[in-house]
């Protein structure tokens, strides 16, 4: 699930939260990383619980309203079928969610008025009363129903968005790319294979975790020499005015491209222009792909590197 596009934002925060803090600790940093790593994977399973927080706490609703004092006939006999969703209740079941829960200790239970919140938007939406006037009551129709109500009330959702910020100080980059692999999973999601249904793991394989760490040691322990060569090539820039951040950026990509052989220059580069344009100035796309281009031809020169 941590992909590289996530490994390089995350490795670009602690870098920059080490200078900040007078780059001491080297291994205290690494282990910062690692933590904020596994902090994007506890976003993943926080956002399986919410369907069942959703599914549970209407349960709890119809059922309070079905043994309060003179019921209504339609209180005492209301549609079950958001409760009854076969998907949530199989997720429920998930033996790999129910193991990360539990040591991880995460929920929503602290999050009540919130998750009320959630799901009155859900009952009155469109998409909910579709899903109760459709004839096809079967586990697919159950699955989709979930599939689209987290695409259309999670992803993109800038108060929901906000709201998990406040949770957590590392999901502040992490719900676009936690989301979308989150649909993969309730995509994949199949009936027959109830609770032992596989979720998605935190590291694909080993060579992603690897490419998280030897990313973030070679961009410091090779640090000074990084910069040195950026700087050469910002003779026509006054120094002190590029962003820290910008340094950091180029930092990263220029130890990508002399670490990871087999990374295509077009994909580092694009990788981290597009991490300029969005975490730095206006101005850091432009000046920060001018002065790697720069260097990836110094590097073809010195015959350090030899990918294109």
């Amino acid at each position: 699930m941590i992909n590289r596009t996530l490994i390089r934002i995350k490795i670009l925060q602690i870098i920059y939260a080490y200078y900040q803090n007078g780059a001491g600790d080297l291994k205290a940093a690494e282990k910062d990383l690692l933590f904020s790593l596994r902090k994007s994977y506890d976003l993943y399973h926080y956002f399986l619980l919410l369907i069942i927080a959703l599914t549970n706490l209407q349960e709890r609703i119809l059922d309070g309203r079905m043994h309060k004092y003179m019921p209504t006939d339609e209180e005492l006999h209301p549609n079950m079928r958001l409760v009854n969703n076969r998907f949530a209740r199989q997720l429920e079941l998930n033996e790999g969610l129910q193991h990360y829960v539990n040591e991880y200790k995460i929920s929503w239970d602290n999050d009540r008025d919130f998750l009320r919140g959630m799901l009155d938007t859900l009952l009155a939406s469109d998409l909910y009363a579709a899903y109760l006037d459709d004839p096809d009551d079967s586990y697919d129709t159950d699955r989709e129903f979930w599939r689209t109500a987290f695409r259309t009330f999670v992803c993109g959702n800038e108060s929901f968005n906000e709201y998990l910020e406040d949770k957590s100080i590392f999901w502040n980059d992490d719900v676009d790319i936690v989301g979308t692999f989150t649909l993969k999973t309730i995509k994949l999601f199949s009936e027959r294979e109830g609770s032992r249904q596989t979720l998605i793991p935190m590291f694909n394989n080993e060579e992603t975790r690897e490419f998280a760490l030897t990313l973030f040691r070679e961009s410091l322990l090779h640090g000074a020499e990084i910069r040195e060569r950026i700087g050469r090539h910002m003779q026509n820039w006054e120094t002190e005015r590029v962003a820290n951040l910008d340094l950091i950026i180029m930092q990263l990509a220029v130890a990508e491209l002399m670490a990871f052989p087999s990374i295509p220059v077009s994909v580092s580069l694009n990788e981290y222009i597009d991490m300029a344009k969005y975490y730095s100035t206006p101005k850091s796309g432009t000046f920060i792909n001018g002065i790697l281009s720069a260097i990836v031809d110094e590097l073809k020169k010195e015959k350090v590197l030899f990918k294109d």
